[in-house]
């Protein structure tokens, strides 16, 4: 029996000022750890004032940040391509810094699994960001205050 992949998430985490130091790490470590996550891919890409991108190896970033990442990762790197991480950087503005992932969401293969098992098959799964979510819900808490008023 083959062993299922979760779906994976591609992540561009970006930091204006060329400010990225690692600091995500312990969060990162933490859904690793409780096996909620796996990391499949990290890579940092750097772009100066002048707009000169680079892909920072791992011997260039600052050794706890390069040991951080082979501590979440293992040796499981190299699935984003150099093609995919230019593209990236040609998207950036001056001075900044992406920290790309890609993110194994192991509960959800977990879930899959059961759901196949069951008879099932995912038909839609949309990400819907939290302010969104944020701000319907305050619309909702507003609405039944009025309501409550009335």
């Amino acid at each position: 029996m083959t062993v299922s992949i979760g779906p994976v998430e591609f992540l561009l985490l970006g930091f204006e000022g060329n400010r990225f130091n690692g600091a995500i790490a312990p969060a990162l470590g933490e859904l690793v750890g409780n096996g909620l996550i796996r990391l499949l891919d990290v890579a940092v890409v750097i772009k100066d004032a002048d707009g000169h991108a680079a892909i920072l190896e791992m011997q260039e970033l600052p050794e706890d940040v390069a040991d951080a990442i082979r501590s979440l990762t293992g040796e499981s790197r190299g699935l984003m391509s150099e093609a995919d991480l230019l593209e990236v950087a040609d998207n950036l503005e001056p001075e900044t810094t992406v920290a790309a992932l890609l993110v194994e969401h192991i509960w959800a293969s977990r879930f899959s699994d059961a759901v196949r098992a069951a008879g099932g098959e995912l038909l839609v799964a949309e990400r819907i960001p939290g302010d969104l979510v944020d701000q319907a819900r305050a619309g909702l808490a507003a609405a039944a205050q009025l309501a409550g008023d009335n």
